[in-house]
């Protein structure tokens, strides 16, 4: 099997792949949270736990953090997932945007035909 080369996004993608850390971006969609927030918001993980996700989702540039006072704010960066939006996502929506329209023309003729009314044939005839 030929190697594949490293792609820029391969640690974004691995960030994402694990639930609490898409749970923690969900999280600061609503906006900047401090860790200490960020770990409240786990309680069935450990401080240490939630800050080893937080890592992950730094170094792969989904998670902004500056220091406020004694505090870590941490902010949502969406780049990285736009990037990923237009190199995986963009390329195919007209692909899908075509397919789908198509299911729903055959789905809208299929329809129309079995609410028709149906007309028997000229050379069947109805028994009594």
């Amino acid at each position: 099997m030929p190697e594949v080369p490293a792609d820029d996004l391969d640690g974004v993608w691995k960030a994402l792949s694990d639930n609490t850390r898409r749970s923690i971006l969900d999280l600061l969609r609503g906006g900047p949270r401090t860790t200490t927030e960020i770990v409240g918001a786990f309680p069935h993980l450990t401080r240490f736990g939630v800050m080893k996700h937080i890592e992950v989702l730094r170094q792969a540039g989904l998670i902004h953090t500056r220091e406020e006072r004694r505090q870590r704010i941490n902010s949502l960066n969406v780049v990285p997932i736009r990037q990923i939006y237009e190199r995986w996502v963009g390329r195919f929506e007209e692909l899908w945007s075509s397919h789908l329209l198509r299911i729903k023309e055959d789905a809208e003729a299929g329809t129309e035909e079995s609410s028709a009314p149906k007309r028997a044939k000229p050379n069947e005839r109805k028994r009594r």
